[in-house]
């Protein structure tokens, strides 16, 4: 039988509370239990990505934690980036560059970029790969990414 524990936590700016088993992982409860499903399960390995979501300004891998880890903690999923308008130039490149083709990775390429371009204003194209390394793509090669993290950049004031 499951232990269930209260959690409180923001997400996407609004406060929830909410009880969980133990062992469910981060990626479970917010796509199952908050019905925030830009948060892909893929490997639940933390090795493809595809669960990144930002906890406390830092980009995490969403399958190699417990919901219960998240008490006390502000997370940004795929939605609440899109919603706040945030991410929207980065959207609008990733469409003009067609960096984005089945799907699956371009939550957690955007988020990651997000916050790396927000940390690092001004990377080199080596740099942007390696940010994104953590983030697999089976479709674009990454070229496409990476030009569309560029046009992002030139983008902004």
């Amino acid at each position: 039988m499951d232990e269930f524990h209260a959690v409180t936590l923001t997400v996407n700016g609004q406060v929830r509370r909410c009880s969980v088993a133990a062992r469910t992982s981060a990626a479970d409860f917010i796509r199952h239990d908050l019905g925030l499903t830009g948060t892909h399960i893929g490997c639940e390995h933390g090795v493809c990505g595809a669960c990144t979501v930002v906890v406390d300004g830092e980009v995490v891998r969403s399958c190699l934690m417990f919901a219960v880890q998240l008490e006390g903690c502000v997370v940004e999923t795929i939605e609440g980036a899109t919603q706040s308008g945030r991410i929207r130039g980065l959207q609008n490149a990733f469409v003009e560059c067609n960096a984005l083709q089945c799907g699956f990775c371009t939550p957690g390429m955007l988020l990651t970029a997000a916050e790396f371009t927000a940390k690092t204003p001004t990377p080199t194209r080596q740099q942007i790969r390696d940010a994104l390394s953590g983030n697999l793509c089976r479709c674009t090669g990454y070229e496409a990414i990476v030009n569309a993290v560029e046009l992002d950049l030139q983008r902004k004031p």
